[in-house]
């Protein structure tokens, strides 16, 4: 895979999880809302990939290292990955019971998220388990902030 594309597949699909999750658990304490929820998903499916996108747009140009056609090829990769990788997880919110959607989204989340670091380690040649403890240890740290912070503003304004 060239360069370019696997920037946007890696940064997309990361940024797609660990927002999403974040956002799926934060608005599930908080709001208790299945439409809150869903409606989360899609606005950070829309505007976070465009964020994200242009944010490896701006970064790729500022580095004065690679092609128009390379950063192009990043800037739309990072944005197809990320959403859809956010859009991924409206399907177990409309399918399953709510909490069972919650904790389904979660593991769909990781799963991807071990799969993508045990990739990138197994083509770095370092160790797999450390690279999949790192990020599963990061994105968990989301998900519990999320929640807590979730519960508190629950607590705090309604």
């Amino acid at each position: 895979m060239k360069h370019s594309l696997k920037r946007g597949f890696s940064f997309g699909l990361t940024s797609g999880i660990i927002t999403t999750l974040g956002l799926i658990v934060g608005l599930h304490s908080g709001t208790k809302s299945r439409l809150a929820v869903i409606g989360g998903i899609l606005i950070i499916a829309i505007s976070d990939a465009f964020s994200d996108a242009l944010g490896i747009h701006i970064s790729d140009e500022f580095e004065n290292r690679h092609s128009s056609r390379e950063i192009w090829e990043a800037t739309v990769s990072t944005f197809i990955f990320k959403f859809i990788c956010a859009l991924s997880f409206v399907v177990p919110i409309l399918l399953f019971e709510f909490s069972i959607a919650i904790v389904f989204s979660i593991i769909w989340g990781l799963s991807i998220l071990s799969i993508l670091s045990y990739r990138m380690a197994t083509s770095q040649k370092v160790n797999h388990w450390r690279v999949i403890a790192e990020h599963l240890i990061i994105a968990s740290l989301v998900i519990l902030l999320s929640h807590y912070i979730g519960d508190w503003i629950s607590k705090t304004f309604c």
